[in-house]
């Protein structure tokens, strides 16, 4: 399976670093979501990125969207990881690869977890997909020209 622009966003229950459910569904209806697929934690090119997330955070927040970011690594490496670079969102573990595989992210060289994002809208639609990975800040850097111009339409 994979997922493509104008898709519904499946939905799904995985542990974040504080070891809490998250669900999409919670989000659903209230506010957009930017989910970001990213190989490991404290790699260079992952850390670089979810630091990126981080000083932009409150410019997503002001958007009205949430920032998930998902990797296969344990709750015990998110935390670490989200403490040691002071992290203000949610890490997911996907321990099993099964979130991965549902949203179709690819792998690198087909050994590499891939590094995709998806910005879903408030109804859960996916409205865009960014998929580099060498690129982290395009990912950043276009999540949040989206979700702009999402609040800026209403979605």
């Amino acid at each position: 399976m994979s997922i493509s622009v104008g898709d519904l966003a499946p939905d799904f229950t995985l542990k974040d670093q504080n070891a809490t459910d998250t669900t999409l569904a919670e989000y659903r209806g209230k506010q957009a979501v930017v989910l970001y697929f990213y190989p490991k934690d404290d790699t260079p090119v992952c850390t670089k990125e979810a630091c990126s997330f981080r000083d932009n955070y409150e410019s997503f927040v002001e958007a009205g969207a949430a920032v998930i970011g998902v990797s296969s690594d344990s709750v015990e490496s998110h935390q670490s990881f989200a403490s040691s670079k002071s992290l203000p969102f949610r890490l997911l573990a996907d321990s099993s690869g099964g979130l991965r595989k549902l949203f179709g992210v690819p792998k690198t060289l087909g050994l590499m977890p891939g590094r995709v994002t998806y910005i879903i809208d408030k109804q859960g639609v996916v409205r865009e997909i960014f998929n580099s990975m060498l690129f982290a800040d395009k990912h950043v850097n276009g999540a949040l020209t989206t979700v702009r111009s999402l609040a800026a339409d209403g979605g």
